[in-house]
């Protein structure tokens, strides 16, 4: 057995492994942990299939950011997950059923004639200085320069959606617009307003009472 099938096995092995702990595991913080290496395992085997800033982007986009949100969300909120467990071998039956008929179509899709070595060779060496990013920029923003502008429209117009959502306004919320503070001169920030000196003269019973031993 050559060295990269093995690695490609190994990194398998533990990507299953670890996915089988994210659903199993009581904790939710080892949940996220073994996700985390999920993902990281999906990165080494997208090395192996040369597919670097697959890999990189993976490794920095989900596990530097989305799951580091997640486990800080989890560690944050005091969440009843004694609750949210209820009713988990109620529906344990049919969730083994849909994976069981998962396996066996991805069994019959992957051991087909289409996904065999003989079909789908190893990719010939990449020659001196090839850069994996360079080629797919390339790709990305020529031929599909079109669907990709078109992605990113979806993106902004969703993202507006979102924070439009949960900007509410309440009634007793103080504010003040932005173009009346920029517009603000100095002269209107501060008023001064000056008042002649004045000093109240004492009573005649605290004089009284001052003199007396």
């Amino acid at each position: 057995m050559e060295f990269k099938t093995f690695v490609f096995y190994l990194l398998s092995a533990v990507l299953v492994l670890s996915a089988l702990r994210v659903i199993t595991a009581r904790n939710p913080v080892h949940a996220v942990l073994f996700l985390v290496l999920a993902f990281f395992n999906a990165g080494g085997i997208w090395l192996l299939l040369s597919a670097e800033f697959l890999a990189v982007t993976l490794v920095m986009v989900y596990v530097g950011a989305v799951m580091v949100l997640f486990l800080f969300v989890v560690m944050m909120l005091d969440i009843d997950f004694t609750r949210l467990r209820e009713g988990f071998w109620k529906y344990l039956p049919v969730g083994a059923l849909v994976g069981v008929v998962l396996t066996i179509e991805m069994s019959l899709v992957l051991g087909g004639k289409y996904f065999g070595l003989e079909a789908m060779p190893a990719p010939a060496a990449t020659p001196a200085g090839f850069s994996n990013t360079r080629e797919l920029g390339l790709v990305l923003y020529t031929d599909y320069a079109w669907p990709f502008e078109l992605a990113a429209l979806v993106l902004l117009v969703a993202m507006i959606t979102a924070v439009s959502l949960t900007l509410r306004r309440r009634r007793t919320d103080k504010w003040i617009a932005a173009s009346a503070q920029v517009s603000v001169h100095h002269e209107g920030r501060i008023e001064l307003v000056k008042m002649a000196a004045e000093k109240t003269e004492p009573s005649a019973a605290a004089d009284d009472a001052a003199a007396q031993p």
